[in-house]
């Protein structure tokens, strides 16, 4: 079973689960949103990809940060306070396959997972 994490309406994890399902891979959707970010799984990620890697700098919750907040994100604890916080400025969506972890849609990459 693969497992995504994000936002329903996030244009990226719409495109990626319209993808799996069109490739017919079994998948579980976890929803920020509704749910909030599992604590647990969000330490699996950050061990995994580094907080870097899953910290999305581009999207509209990061930029709408006081500058302060921003220059105040310098770690892996920094990052996952944020992360707890606002769900949204983790990058998606974030992907649990049976052997790794993901981050964004790769449908190259996907396509050699499936």
């Amino acid at each position: 079973m693969v497992y995504v994490y994000g936002i329903p309406n996030c244009a990226t994890v719409k495109k990626a689960r319209a993808w799996l399902a069109a490739q017919g891979v079994d998948h579980a959707f976890h929803d920020f949103k509704k749910l909030g970010v599992p604590t647990q799984r969000l330490d699996a990620w950050l061990a995994a990809l580094g907080w870097e890697a899953l910290l999305n700098r581009r999207g509209t919750t990061w930029r709408q940060l006081d500058d302060a907040t921003r220059a105040g994100v310098t770690d892996v604890t920094t990052a996952r306070a944020l992360m707890l916080a606002k769900p949204s400025v983790i990058r998606r969506p974030v992907v649990e396959w049976d052997d790794a972890v993901t981050v964004g849609f790769d449908p190259d990459d996907w396509q050699r997972r499936c």
